[in-house]
């Protein structure tokens, strides 16, 4: 397969172990490494065969339309997002993610961010490390165990949200498009309804058009100067200058994020407060899940190469 070409926009800095492993198997293109980008393109455009993308670097129209023999798009992430797929679905270009083997990772994370927020872990590390607890105890912080979290999107993480925040005795309620019969957990038909409802949100839905600033000012304010939001789905979920608005002016008690509207861009308006918790977009970020990742990136493209089904198809 050495001879096949697989096209990349972007290093994955977060996977050493991805690029080695393709280069292994593939003929790489790595846009990162020459200087005319758009040339590049031009000149490698009929040979390319595949492209390997993740949540920030997928494939849009115009990429897909510029590559006439493209045939799959394998994604190092779940989300899709930034991967035109009704064009692929146009032109029978296939698509996988990378499901289930960082379920466990962003689950612990969410509720890592609420902890956090919630008993001002980070704030109380600062406060050990700068010396001013020898000048007095720290303030009373709020408890998670028992508070209400609500689930925005009860798909794979969002379920393993649930699992894990039940172990802290926390009533679990959701929104979805479709209430599940199925589970017992509290179903509210819409997102203002469920923040009315609950202490803590967290935000596990994929991003859509329709959820695209599904987090507005009426959410915000409906969960209230004691809530608490999460965010580990995507930045744009969030009407970012409505939450930090909010949280400069009290009408939410706390925040704990892992992505933002303009990576690695963030409000420096939030720097300074202590109920926020800022992660940089690290929910799958450990080694065993990253490299699990990339084997399902390349096993996909194996199987597509190879004439074998799909392990992860979402197109």
């Amino acid at each position: 397969m050495d001879s096949i070409d697989v096209f990349m926009q972007v290093p994955t800095s977060i996977s050493a172990y991805l690029e080695q492993e393709l280069d292994k198997r593939f003929n790489v293109l790595k846009l990162w490494t020459v200087p005319n980008k758009t040339q590049f393109i031009k000149d490698n455009s009929s040979s390319i065969r595949a492209i390997v993308g993740h949540g920030g670097a997928g494939a849009d129209a115009e990429l897909i339309d510029s590559l006439p023999n493209l045939e799959i798009i394998s994604s190092f992430s779940v989300g899709t997002d930034k991967i035109d797929l009704k064009k692929c679905k146009e032109k029978g270009i296939r698509v996988t993610n990378t499901p289930d083997v960082l379920t466990d990772d962003v689950a612990d994370i969410a509720i890592g961010l609420a902890l956090a927020v919630m008993r001002r872990l980070c704030e109380s590390d600062r406060y050990v490390r700068s010396g001013q607890w020898k000048k007095g105890n720290y303030k009373l912080t709020t408890k998670f165990t028992g508070k209400t979290v609500g689930i925005i999107g009860l798909g794979r993480i969002g379920k393993a949200v649930a699992k894990r925040a039940e172990a802290f005795s926390c009533p679990i309620a959701y929104f979805s498009r479709t209430e599940k019969p199925e589970l017992k957990y509290k179903y509210y038909p819409t997102v203002v309804e469920l923040a009315s409802n609950c202490d803590v949100l967290v935000v596990a839905c994929p991003l859509t058009e329709e959820t695209r600033h599904i987090i507005n000012r009426e959410v915000i304010d409906a969960l209230g100067p004691k809530g608490v939001l999460i965010n580990i789905g995507r930045g744009h979920h969030v009407d970012e200058p409505e939450l930090v608005s909010a949280l400069l002016e009290g009408r939410l008690g706390g925040a704990g994020l892992d992505v933002y509207q303009n990576e690695p861009e963030v409000p420096e308006q939030l720097f300074g407060l202590e109920n926020m918790v800022l992660l940089p977009h690290a929910g799958s970020g450990t080694t065993e899940t990253r490299n699990a990742m990339a084997d399902l990136v390349i096993g996909n493209l194996e199987a597509h190469f190879l004439n074998k089904p799909l392990l992860t198809p979402v197109v």
